[in-house]
């Protein structure tokens, strides 16, 4: 014993002695406890901080109707969800809680459907619906919450139900409550019918009486009957009467346009020779259409020819000019040559002018058809390259005479303006052209739009086109000579000569440029030619074969305006009359008669039926009814007291509702009462801690005794060392059991036993896992780590024990968990002598074998310890 002590005494020595080594020591007895610390502040009271898991509900309830009374069912649970923390309840659409949950950012969700008061309602009908609510949780987020979010959803589940019962009792008994003051204060009515039904036992000749006229009136049905179809038919054909009456009023409100027809039917006539004349027209261009071609032909020439002279003005103005020749010898010699060439700047731009303005017609045109989806992608594409030729064309002449007015003297009006209605005819253009890159079919709005847009370009077009002659062509052929004559005197005017040639040379320029646009335009015109051809040609003979006809059909539509359309006005005007002032009135007599016929008169029909019927068969039967009801009322107040059965029925509805909805009382009785969940879980992560604490220990200290004079047994050694492990446990246990207590201020019912027993057990846990690890080494610590795994889920630290699985269940009894977590317990909850008893005896069996164990293995597998430990050693790996 002596030799245990030396160990035990130099041990603490070399501790003491050694600064690092006891600051460990000093670690060693704190970690354990923060382990059990850190999980109970994080657990201890989970179930109050339940508002912050979030659980989307959505009420889209229509509510019912309930014994003339309004209900929502789904309101009400929304209204107690709003009074209830427990968990955090939001109200969201049934979109934003689908999602939510799917995303995590609900637990669950709940959805009241909006029949679900509808289906409550169904108690009082027939057939009965239970109503549903819809409950989704994801479970994935969290193991314990979907429990708490089905709780909250149970509880709901069971608050309608509580709700439900006390509203339908509540309603049940109101009803016979009263039904109990209906009948009290019907009792004079009561007593009132019961001097009718003996009045009316005597009247029972005079009501055979009546029954034979009521078989008489019975068999004149089949003739009312044949009578009141008539007047059904007419009834059913005021629908087509309205129709028509509709029309007649709305030919009588077109009388003005239809005389405004036959007065153009009767100018139409006198245009007649007009028309034929026109008619002429065509047919003659028709059979001149060679001559047209011809002529598109030619003038399509002449635009190359003109292009062709341009050029050739252009390279010889560049050419005299690059060759190094002086302006003076260039330009008169150039003028002389190419002066014509200055001559087609006007005709030139007026052939433009004239094909914007057709561009300006295509765009119309196709507006006009655009609600009819006339044109193809194709045809469409077509268009706006036109527009986009037409843009750039109007480009070079806003150039052009932008040129023209700077050759003059002070600028030229005439210029200016034809310059800014360019532009703007350009600027249409480009609108036009974005439009149609956008535009769909049936677009009625945009149609509208660019409608507008190519009436304002044609608008312009012509514009430019009237003045052309008056005002535009003056004014270019007076600048045109104004720069011939500039080159002529070259060479007594070097300074405006060199002035003008940029203007000569861009005027030129300009003028080629234009040609080509005319020369595309006409080329497609000239492609067109044959189809125009056709077209012209069948309308030629069309125009051939209906002109007689045409003109014999306006004769006697002429011959009928003057003849029969003043009479047939007159009848026009009279029945519209007729419709406005006197057919209401009849639709509505003839209704009231049609719907008695219909609702009312087959109820006749079937009352007289069964009044008959009951005459002739029931009539009898009655009468000995009547006399045998006499005899009963009689009878009844001979035997009952109606005061009596009132007083029964009326009764305090609150309170009988009150006794249904809720007939028993649960009193709880907590035996052992623990304030908050970290409490409760102490015993357990303290039992843990002090178990990782004997861990912590043989991960870090040395089991075995330096012995080179093998002056101390194995035994000596177990024993001495285990003292200081012991020792060390035993101020583990000490400070995690007094910071339970005074930093967590954990509740607990006997505090001394509390720090006594964890004391104890930390000895205990010490024992055995310093046994393993000091009889069996390295593979003791994986033993000791085994052991901690079983323990965790086999113990029913957190969850009782009866819901693992049977392997749990079955090694429960044999683990020091078990009863070191009981025997705590007892200290928290409150002591029961004999389980406190039972745990300690328990655990005194496990120090008991592993003491054995130490005893009777230690020596024998002392050597095969220590090879296996050299062995591990050797890996450099393992200590």
């Amino acid at each position: 014993m002596k030799n245990v002590f030396t160990i035990y005494r130099n041990d603490w020595v070399r501790i003491f002695n050694a600064p690092v080594a006891a600051l460990l020591i000093i670690a060693l007895m704190v970690l354990p406890s923060l382990y059990a610390w850190f999980n109970l502040a994080a657990s201890w009271d989970p179930y109050s901080n339940t508002s912050g898991i979030k659980i989307a509900v959505t009420n889209e309830d229509d509510g019912a109707i309930l014994r003339d009374t309004n209900v929502n069912i789904g309101d009400e649970i929304v209204v107690s969800l709003k009074e209830n923390d427990k968990l955090g309840w939001e109200f969201v659409s049934i979109e934003k809680a689908r999602k939510g949950v799917t995303k995590g950012d609900y637990y669950a969700s709940l959805h009241i459907p909006h029949d679900f008061s509808a289906k409550i309602a169904t108690i009082l009908e027939d057939k009965q619906v239970k109503p549903e609510i819809d409950y989704s949780v994801n479970e994935k987020l969290n193991a314990i919450a979907p429990k708490m979010t089905s709780t909250g959803a149970s509880t709901i589940v069971q608050q309608v139900k509580e709700n439900f019962i006390h509203t339908v009792s509540e309603s049940v008994l109101s009803v016979f409550n009263d039904a109990g003051i209906k009948l009290e204060e019907e009792l004079p009515t009561i007593r009132n019918i019961e001097e009718k039904i003996f009045a009316l036992e005597k009247e029972v000749p005079k009501i055979n009486e009546l029954g034979e006229k009521v078989v008489k009136l019975e068999s004149k049905l089949p003739k009312i009957n044949k009578q009141a179809q008539k007047i059904l038919a007419l009834e059913a054909a005021f629908q087509e009467i309205n129709e028509a009456s509709k029309n007649i009023l709305l030919l009588e409100e077109k009388l003005p346009e239809i005389e405004k027809v036959g007065e153009g039917i009767l100018l139409l006539q006198e245009k007649a020779p007009e028309i034929q004349k026109l008619a002429d027209g065509v047919m003659e261009i028709d059979a001149h259409f060679t001559d047209i071609s011809e002529m598109v032909t030619s003038a399509l020439s002449n635009v190359e020819d003109m292009q062709s002279f341009l050029e050739t003005a252009s390279e010889s103005l560049e050419q005299g000019i690059n060759n190094g020749k002086q302006i003076a010898d260039v330009l008169p010699s150039f003028m002389e040559a190419n002066g014509q060439a200055l001559d087609t700047v006007g005709p030139v731009y007026k052939q433009n002018l004239l094909l914007y303005q057709k561009t300006a017609d295509a765009v119309h045109q196709f507006a006009a058809s655009v609600n009819s989806g006339a044109l193809t992608e194709e045809e469409v594409s077509n268009l706006q390259a036109q527009v986009q030729t037409s843009i750039d064309s109007l480009t070079r002449s806003i150039s052009l005479f932008t040129t023209l007015n700077s050759a003059t003297s002070n600028g030229d009006e005439a210029f200016l303006t034809e310059i800014k209605d360019l532009q703007a005819l350009q600027i249409n253009f480009q609108q036009e052209k974005g439009k149609l890159q956008t535009i769909q079919a049936d677009d009625e709005e945009e149609a509208s739009t660019l409608m507008a847009l190519s009436q304002e370009a044609i608008e312009l077009s012509t514009a430019l086109i009237n003045r052309y002659d008056k005002q535009t062509e003056p004014a270019i052929n007076r600048t045109l000579e104004e720069i011939k004559d500039s080159a002529q005197n070259a060479m007594n005017d070097l300074e405006s000569a060199q002035e003008n040639i940029p203007k000569l040379e861009e005027t030129i320029k300009n003028t080629e440029a234009s040609l080509t646009f005319a020369k595309e335009e006409l080329s497609k015109i000239n492609a067109d030619l044959p189809t125009i051809e056709k077209e012209i040609h069948e309308a030629t003979n069309l125009i051939q074969d209906n002109m007689d006809k045409v003109v014999a059909g306006i004769n006697d539509a002429a011959k009928f305006y003057k003849d029969s359309f003043p009479a047939l006005k007159e009848k026009i005007h009279a029945a519209a009359g007729f419709v406005r002032d006197d057919l209401p009135a009849a639709e509505q007599d003839i209704s009231k008669v049609a719907a008695f016929i219909k609702t009312d008169l087959p109820k006749v029909e079937d009352a007289v039926h069964k009044a008959a019927d009951m005459v002739q068969n029931e009539l009898p039967k009655l009468e000995e009814t009547l006399t045998k009801t006499a005899d009963s009322i009689r009878t009844f107040e001979d035997e009952y007291d109606l005061g009596e059965i009132i007083s029964l029925l009326k009764n305090d509805i609150q309170q009988e509702s009150d006794f249904i909805s809720d007939p028993i009382v649960l009193n709880e009785n907590s035996l052992f009462p623990i304030p908050n969940y970290g409490s409760a879980n102490s015993p357990f992560y303290t039992t843990l801690s002090l178990w990782v604490g004997a861990l912590l220990l043989i991960s870090l200290l040395r089991v075995d005794v330096r012995n080179p004079e093998g002056m101390y047994t194995s035994n000596q050694i177990y024993f001495g060392r285990s003292l200081t492990f012991v020792t060390i446990g035993l101020c583990q246990s000490l400070i995690v059991t007094l910071g339970d207590i005074f930093i967590l201020k954990a509740y607990v019912a006997n505090p001394v036993a509390f720090v006594l027993f964890s004391m104890f057990i930390s000895i205990i846990f010490m024992t055995i896992v310093y046994t393993l690890v000091s009889v069996f080494g390295n593979l003791g610590k994986g033993l000791a780590i085994i052991f901690l795994v079983l323990q965790l889920s086999g113990s029913g630290g957190t969850f009782p024990i009866q819901v693992a699985p049977p392997f749990f269940q079955t090694i429960n009894p044999f683990l020091p968990f078990t009863h070191a977590i009981n025997l705590l317990r007892e200290t928290v909850g409150g002591m029961v002598k004999e389980t406190v008893l039972f745990s300690i005896s328990m655990l005194l069996v496990f120090s008991a074998i592993a003491f054995i164990v130490a005893l009777f293995l230690k020596k024998p597998l002392e050597n095969g310890t220590k090879k296996m430990t050299e062995k591990a050693k050797a890996s450099e790996i393992i200590h």
